[in-house]
């Protein structure tokens, strides 16, 4: 444990500013929250259109497709400004967060939604490239997309039980 306890000296200055500043504590959680919120309530919005249009006529997914592509920058964004906040809270009990196998877990999580975002634009390119009903890339799209929605609710379940513990 010799890095962690080197890390919590190395951060003390910074733990105890933000221990002792409820106006940052606020702005650094309300940052966090309102980005998952952001990206999150995007990205979700945007998998119940996908899913919705498997059923739909061609023209409708064409449609669907079209939005979709254009979400992927907000959630990005997004996505960095609440792993830029995550990793101010991190610093701020560093001590507690690294030994918890709750962070792990939503660590693990935000990973597999990274990784999920980057399967689900590559689904989405290649139906942008060829939308016809018999393109396998559909089934990895609707796959993708309740992937999607599943890790950003256990992503926040993740992230109430850490803020919990």
């Amino acid at each position: 444990m010799a890095i962690v306890e080197t890390l919590v000296a190395a951060l003390q200055p910074w733990a105890d500013f933000y221990g002792h500043n409820k106006a940052v504590q606020a702005g650094v959680e309300f940052l966090h929250v309102g980005a998952l919120l952001v990206g999150g309530g995007f990205a979700i919005a945007s998998d119940r259109a996908a899913l919705r249009a498997l059923s739909a006529d061609l023209e409708q997914k064409k449609h669907v497709l079209r939005d979709f592509s254009s979400i992927h920058t907000p959630v990005l964004i997004a996505l960095t400004v609440s792993v830029i906040s995550g990793v101010t809270m991190l610093a701020s009990d560093v001590g507690t967060f690294l030994v918890s196998p709750v962070y792990w877990t939503k660590m693990t999580l935000v990973l597999l939604l990274l990784i999920n975002g980057y399967l689900v634009k590559r689904a989405d390119e290649k139906l942008n490239a060829d939308p016809s009903p018999g393109n396998r890339a559909w089934k990895h799209f609707k796959f993708s997309s309740i992937a999607s929605i599943t890790l950003w609710l256990s992503t926040t379940l993740a992230g109430v039980i850490l803020l919990n513990s």
